[in-house]
């Protein structure tokens, strides 16, 4: 079997490929499935301003991201992706600072909360915008378990404030969907939305 399995079964060898993102989960991912693919941040990350819920916050958010790059881009594909955490309606992105990642992980603790991820391709003749959804359920945490956290510095570059592949795996009672959404990239989403994908 090769080892370019997604790319091989997606036809889309040959293809040229963008991965619009700085985050190392989402470029192991799809090393992890076989995608030969490069990879271009984009330079420009504005959150909208204006949105009706958190499902069109994250994917307003990975469409800029998408937009940025594929403009100045000749790849044939372009991806892009967003994540964030939500409960009771709000938003919780990558903490800003140490007291944020505190706050943030002292609201989930105990807590069931949702992580919304946003995929978005685009090629020169189709255009995908899709999410997935996953319930997390936290235990309940102590400060002192946080502090101990925060010390390993893993939280700090992660929606929630958390990473379900690392440290945190141990605060986390039980998941509802896509482990992988949690990381930040559904592959299955992803590799739904490519079959079929037209250029």
């Amino acid at each position: 079997m090769s080892v370019l399995f997604l790319q091989n079964l997606t036809n889309l060898n040959n293809k040229s490929i963008i991965l619009a993102s700085q985050s190392p989960r989402r470029r192991d991912l799809l090393n992890m499935v076989g995608l030969q693919f490069s990879v271009q941040p984009a330079t420009s990350e504005v959150p909208p301003t204006t949105y009706k819920d958190p499902v069109d916050y994250v994917r307003q958010t990975a469409y800029g991201k998408l937009i940025d790059v594929y403009n100045d881009s000749a790849a044939d594909l372009v991806i892009a992706a967003d994540t964030i955490v939500v409960l009771g309606g709000r938003i919780f992105e990558k903490p800003r600072d140490r007291d944020d990642a505190v706050s943030i992980l002292q609201t989930l603790s105990g807590r069931t909360h949702e992580v919304i991820t946003s995929i978005c391709l685009k090629t020169k003749a189709a255009e995908i915008i899709d999410h997935s959804s996953t319930a997390v359920t936290f235990n309940e945490l102590t400060l002192a378990e946080i502090e101990q956290y925060l010390a390993t510095e893993e939280p700090f570059d992660k929606a929630g404030a958390y990473g379900i592949q690392g440290y945190g795996a141990i605060f986390i009672n039980k998941i509802d969907g896509c482990y992988f959404n949690v990381m930040g990239f559904p592959l299955s989403c992803f590799y739904k939305n490519l079959l079929g994908l037209k250029f």
